[in-house]
């Protein structure tokens, strides 16, 4: 299975510190490559990945002030849909924009949807309904005129985030600063109950930040630290009493919340979103409604085990479990074309009442199951590639232009022992062609189950 991995172009892959949708892609294709899986991460240049890595941007826009997003959206995108035939999927990360590329190409796109700026972007999406697949990261934030093939929340690598038994005191706010966010209610909210607020995140509205914040910032109660990168993040979440998330908007998945549990750090937070997807009320946070349940739920924090926090997110929020979820999800939807297998895919060339003729590509290590038909025997001969055969007991290496006879009820299999596709023309001969006619012995997807 080779899959196109499309990221945005905004921060690199994965972010340096800001950067979430960045930050998902990372760790979706780092484990997807870790299973086995081809992949090639579509990011700038300078992303970090064991993945095939292919750019035409070295740097990402949010970074590199002399890079015009629009000119280099378009590039990036379009660097990916030159290239589609050679992809078995394409998984988009990049909202709404690849979805125009869908009638340039037969290969299935799924869009993974982090969340909608507005919704004065749904029109996109509704009018690819039906020629794009598409995952919500929650519950909370699916549009009821789209179509859902599933739900797949995000994971993070639980190796990265230290648990913390005890905390050092302070209150949390990570996020990027905007008033969506809720900044403001975490500031008054610490205020009121005389605790130590430690904010991180970059400043994405300035005017906000100047004349709403910034006024409140005195370096010891209330202490600004900036964007905060992978290597601190562990130590910051990890030493909070309480991540504060007062947000203001129904946000679709924060990465942060969960980041925070895995340190063993609760969350407080406004019923909002995806919320009552993350936290467990009164097991791994509070969930509350407005300030004063919030100050409340400040002055009980102690009443929860930090333990619970990062049991939870052992259970339900790995990178792992997520790539799982996308892997089951890519083979289902490649299932769903009429020619694809899961070791390579087919052609039907010609049939007639007593044959069938048929052209099969295997991938490169990949194998049939171990089979035999009640009605029809085949004749194999490879085109290109290398081939192992199997015939009942016995073993035979092809090579271009040889061929093989499958008698009817012969146990048989077919294997590409090389490093490039194995093309071969199988004919079939007997009164009927049905893939009901296939008996599966042996196969390495379980399909005999």
């Amino acid at each position: 299975m080779k899959i196109a991995m499309l990221s945005p172009l905004s921060w690199r892959t994965p972010p340096r510190h800001y950067g979430p949708w960045e930050n998902v892609v990372s760790l979706l294709t780092e484990q997807l490559v870790s299973m086995g899986v081809d992949v090639t991460l579509f990011a700038s240049g300078d992303s970090i990945t064991k993945a095939k890595l292919s750019w035409v941007s070295r740097r990402a826009y949010s970074e590199d002030s002399n890079i015009d997003p629009k000119v280099w959206e378009g590039l990036h995108i379009a660097k990916l849909f030159e290239r589609a035939e050679e992809f078995d999927l394409i998984h988009n990360h990049y909202d709404f924009l690849p979805l125009n590329y869908c009638h340039f190409t037969q290969i299935p796109i799924l869009t993974t949807i982090h969340g909608f700026s507005s919704q004065a972007i749904v029109p996109v999406y509704k009018k690819y309904n039906d020629f794009s697949h598409y995952v919500a990261t929650s519950e909370a934030n699916k549009n009821k005129s789209l179509n859902y093939i599933t739900t797949i929340h995000h994971g993070i690598d639980i190796r990265q985030f230290t648990f913390r038994r005890n905390s050092d005191g302070y209150l949390l706010y990570f996020a990027r600063i905007h008033p969506e966010k809720g900044l403001h209610n975490a500031i008054r909210l610490a205020r009121l109950v005389d605790r130590q607020l430690v904010i991180a995140g970059i400043v994405q509205d300035e005017i906000y930040f100047r004349e709403k914040i910034e006024p409140y910032i005195d370096g010891t109660s209330i202490q600004y630290i900036g964007p905060v990168g992978p290597e601190q993040k562990p130590k910051i979440l990890g030493g909070a009493l309480a991540l504060l998330h007062l947000i203001d908007y129904d946000e679709a998945f924060s990465l942060s919340v969960i980041e925070a549990q895995a340190c063993g750090t609760p969350v407080i937070a406004y019923d909002r979103g995806s919320v009552a997807e993350l936290i467990r009320h009164h097991k791994t946070g509070f969930i509350v409604s407005d300030l004063e349940a919030a100050i409340q739920a400040t002055n009980n924090i102690g009443t929860l085990n930090r333990r619970d926090c990062r049991f939870e997110i052992e259970k339900n929020f790995t990178c792992e479990r997520m790539a799982k979820d996308y892997l089951d999800v890519y083979h289902e939807i490649l299932d769903q074309r009429e020619n694809f297998r899961p070791w390579g895919h087919y052609e039907n060339l010609h049939e007639t009442d007593n044959h069938k003729v048929k052209e099969l590509i295997v991938e490169p290590g990949e194998r049939l199951s171990l089979q035999k038909h009640k009605r029809r025997a085949e004749h194999w001969t490879v085109v290109s590639g290398e081939a192992l055969v199997t015939v009942n007991h016995d073993e035979l290496a092809l090579k271009q232009g040889m061929s093989v006879d499958i008698p009817r009820g012969a146990e048989h299999r077919i294997t590409n022992p090389g490093d490039i596709p194995l093309v071969l023309v199988e004919v079939q001969m007997g009164d009927y062609f049905g893939e009901d006619d296939i008996v599966r012995l042996e196969d390495d997807y379980h399909r005999n189950s």
